[in-house]
């Protein structure tokens, strides 16, 4: 089964446990947040790579991979055409605005009787289905309402005239059942556009949920907490003064508030435009 790759830093912490303090696979796990069978396949690629402890200084990141991983993307059979390094366009598709079809010119440039696109999507969608599964959430109606500001800016156009511009934050707010949403475009990110967002968005949808699931941004948590987070005050009053609680996602975890992300997607990649500050859109799911 496929993996995803340790970032080289941690196949150097691996090495430098191994050989330098000689710990066993399950100690080396628990240090590197790695599972044990990752770190005895990295140490068997090491072996079979000829590399030892402590590496050479000419050893980049770029070096220590390819030395690993040099077999990556080849595979034996009926295959004609030049197989891609389906793992290094996994983590590639992670970086803001690639998609596949970015990738794929990237890859027909280098491989010009390679495959074709829809074919290039089918092997990679095949290659990624046999990653270790994340757990389907599933929301009820009236549950929960994801929002967050895109990462991303718009350009508004201020005066036709003399053609200035400005840049606008985008607020996103997503209904977790029927994955309704609303953006409005603002200003600045400060508490009174936060809030005034909330209530545009909830006059938009007509109703209330039981809860707002924000990210840890400043503006809306005070103080991130696994287990017990501070919520703003005045943020804590307007939920309380709809009837819903707020429920930040946990720290660093993206997937937590997973409905809100191809959003983003959609607003960074020019699919829709704000034509004025405080006016509204919505799209259906």
């Amino acid at each position: 089964m496929p993996a995803e790759r340790l970032e080289m830093r941690r196949v150097r912490e691996i090495l430098r446990y191994r050989f330098e303090q000689g710990l066993g696979h399950k100690s080396i796990a628990v240090r590197v947040g790695a599972a044990p069978s990752t770190v005895r396949e990295t140490l068997r690629r090491a072996t079979v790579a000829g590399l030892s402890w402590p590496l050479d200084d000419d050893v980049s990141d770029a070096v220590l991979e390819a030395a690993l991983y040099k077999a990556a993307g080849t595979k034996t059979g009926h295959r004609r055409a030049p197989e891609p390094d389906w793992a290094q366009v996994h983590r590639e598709l992670k970086r803001k605005h690639v998609t596949l079809q970015i990738l794929w010119d990237e890859y027909m440039s280098r491989y010009p009787d390679g495959y074709r696109y829809s074919r290039y999507c089918d092997l990679y969608r095949g290659w990624a289905l046999k990653l270790p599964v994340t757990m389907r959430q599933d929301h009820a109606a009236g549950d929960k309402l994801f929002v967050d500001y895109a990462g991303d800016t718009v350009t508004v156009v201020v005066d036709r005239l003399s053609g200035k511009t400005r840049q606008a934050h985008l607020f996103v707010a997503v209904l977790g059942a029927s994955s309704l949403s609303f953006a409005q475009a603002r200003w600045t990110e400060t508490l009174p556009d936060w809030i005034e967002c909330h209530v545009q968005a909830l006059e938009f949808f007509g109703g209330a949920p039981a809860l707002l699931v924000p990210d840890n941004a400043k503006v809306a948590i005070i103080k991130a907490c696994h287990f017990d987070p501070q919520v703003n005050r005045t943020y804590s009053a307007m939920a309380a003064h709809y009837g819903s609680a707020v429920l930040p996602t946990r720290p660093r975890r993206p997937r937590d508030k997973a409905k809100v992300e191809p959003r983003f997607a959609l607003s960074s990649g020019g699919c829709w435009v704000a034509c004025a500050i405080g006016s509204s859109t919505g799209w259906p799911r």
